[in-house]
């Protein structure tokens, strides 16, 4: 797969997942290696060739590394991994801890199997779905709360999650704490900043570091 730079990123512009990758990418000096295509859901292109080719599940982000033989990389958080395991040379993201490497799998898969998909259902049922069902919007608002109170419980007692320092699980985290706080609750419905202030001061923190505002306000 010819290209000039180290880096495919196929994404789209209003997937989170994606800047995820972005981010990372940004933080770890790497976005003028990258060569971002943002496929267009309503031409079916992240159900087509070329992506298809190296995405069987057909969804975005997938990660090409030409520098590694093209190998490609799908899901958000296998490819944060990948890049810090790769390509994190002054050991920014590095986590001596074994125990902490665990918890930064723990707060991955949490992310991956909690978050992102109640957040996301949550948008589906209130942008998408072809029916209003104000159970299923109830149903993901209710979730996405619980969620951000797991974090509250914890970021009560600590300033990051993992390894005493921002990481990529904050990444992970960050793009669709900031979506389901502009979009997912209805006005006056949730004060994230008073129901959960150590999350709110968390997502502020966050959203200060100069790589996240770079590429977040894109």
């Amino acid at each position: 797969m010819p290209s000039d730079k180290r880096f495919t990123l196929y994404t789209h512009k209003l997937g989170p997942n994606g800047w995820k990758v972005s981010m990372l990418l940004e933080e770890l000096g790497l976005s003028n290696e990258t060569d971002v295509k943002f496929l267009e859901f309503d031409k079916k292109e992240h159900k087509q060739a070329p992506h298809i080719e190296l995405n069987p599940n057909g969804r975005i982000p997938t990660l090409v590394d030409h520098g590694n033989d093209d190998f490609a990389v799908w899901e958000s958080d296998a490819i944060l991994l990948y890049l810090v395991e790769k390509y994190d040379k002054d050991g920014k993201f590095a986590l001596p801890d074994a125990n902490d490497k665990f918890l930064q799998l723990q707060w991955l898969f949490f992310q991956a199997s909690g978050q992102g998909p109640y957040f996301g259902q949550g948008n589906h049922f209130l942008f998408s779905h072809p029916a209003v069902l104000p159970t299923a919007v109830k149903r993901y608002q209710d979730e996405a709360q619980r969620v951000i109170n797991v974090l509250e419980s914890v970021l009560s007692k600590q300033e990051w999650l993992v390894g005493g320092k921002f990481g990529i699980i904050d990444i992970a985290l960050f793009p669709w704490h900031d979506i389901a706080l502009k979009v997912l609750f209805s006005p006056g419905s949730y004060n994230a900043e008073k129901e959960a202030p150590h999350v709110h001061a968390w997502y502020k923190r966050v959203s200060e570091r100069p790589a996240i505002k770079k590429v977040w306000d894109e």
